[in-house]
């Protein structure tokens, strides 16, 4: 798989990539069919990134033991004329408010309730920061990586990336731990370790997922297949896919946790339903064989047709159902097609 992108390119490209591990020779495999390939195979666990061009999600103000203000509530409920409202009020009676210009930031920089305005998202985020707001802190500097709303600036993107992650903010963890991955080092893929976990703690999904990745490969902290899975099972409920991809093939294979057929075919089919091709390929070949699901070869077809139109194919796949009939192969079309718009 392709190596880790330049981090000193101002991480513009896609952001490290960890390379799967040479799996040990004693190492649980997944059981193939006779006379055919693997089953499962584990995907290039490569750990998700928001570092792409003009990403706007970013700051939400942060919960407080307060009761919920009107500008914030109204944020949540999608009104966000009124949140911009309430807020800008807010900040005429008091100018020190912090979460206040956080939330100005962030309906400037989604275009919510306001035309979209990345520099003014930019100026409410950097009078935020000034009042100690981690999540503005962090929203600045994914916008100084990106060069949105403010000049290009790695060096300085980081730095208020370091900051909101001293403060706890997980987001700024999570994508500090993403640079420091990157370079190599292992003094920097411990503390990349540590700022998983920091994110991880925070129900960051991707985060979870990273944190998974590195247990499993032992990077930055001992290796351990069980606490692998266990993160990448709370990775998959807070809806990550790869996390749920992942926890699916250790669960077939029973790395790290007992293993359970039917259970993982279930999560392989809820990622192949939300459209992941990896988990078309693999439910389409469990229904081929017959494994964790009762076998159903036209079920086999129309994942595969879906895997296939996504660009991922699959030799074997192919022959081992070219033994339909014309009606099982309009049947599995039909299933494909329907499946493909649902969005």
């Amino acid at each position: 798989m392709a190596g880790v992108a330049a981090v000193a390119a101002g991480l513009v490209a896609p952001l490290p990539a960890l390379a799967a591990p040479s799996p040990a020779a004693n190492a649980p495999q997944t059981p193939r069919p006779s006379g055919s390939p693997e089953v499962l195979k584990a995907p290039a666990r490569e750990l998700p990134s928001p570092y792409t061009p003009n990403y706007v999600g970013g700051a939400r103000p942060p919960a407080t033991g307060q009761p919920p203000d009107f500008a914030y509530g109204a944020y949540q409920r999608g009104q966000y004329v009124t949140a911009f409202r309430e807020a800008t009020k807010r900040i005429e009676a008091d100018s020190k408010d912090g979460a206040a210009m956080t939330l100005l930031g962030e309906l400037y920089n989604q275009g919510l309730g306001t035309k979209q305005d990345p520099v003014k998202a930019a100026e409410w985020y950097r009078l935020a920061a000034a009042q100690g707001e981690s999540a503005a802190m962090a929203s600045l500097g994914l916008m100084a990586m990106d060069g949105r709303g403010i000049a290009k600036d790695p060096k300085a993107g980081r730095r208020w990336l370091e900051q909101a992650a001293e403060k706890g903010q997980p987001t700024a963890a999570y994508n500090l731990a993403l640079i420091l991955i990157g370079t190599g080092t292992e003094a920097d893929q411990a503390r990349a370790a540590a700022l998983f976990r920091k994110a991880a703690d925070g129900e960051i999904g991707p985060a979870q997922h990273g944190l998974g990745v590195l247990y499993l490969q032992g990077r930055g902290v001992p290796k351990d297949p069980s606490k692998a899975a266990e993160w990448f099972r709370r990775a998959a409920d807070n809806g990550d896919l790869a996390g749920e991809l992942e926890f699916a093939i250790l669960l077939f294979n029973g790395t790290g946790l007992p293993k359970d057929e039917a259970r993982a075919a279930r999560y392989f089919l809820h990622a192949a339903s939300r459209g992941n091709a990896i988990a078309q390929n693999r439910i389409a070949r469990l229904y081929a064989v017959g494994r964790g699901v009762p076998k159903n070869l036209v079920e086999a077809a129309a994942w595969n047709l879906a895997a296939a139109a996504q660009g991922l194919s699959d030799a074997w796949l192919d022959q081992a159902l070219t033994g339909l009939n014309a009606d099982e192969r309009a049947r599995a079309e039909r299933l494909a097609n329907d499946r493909a718009n649902v969005k």
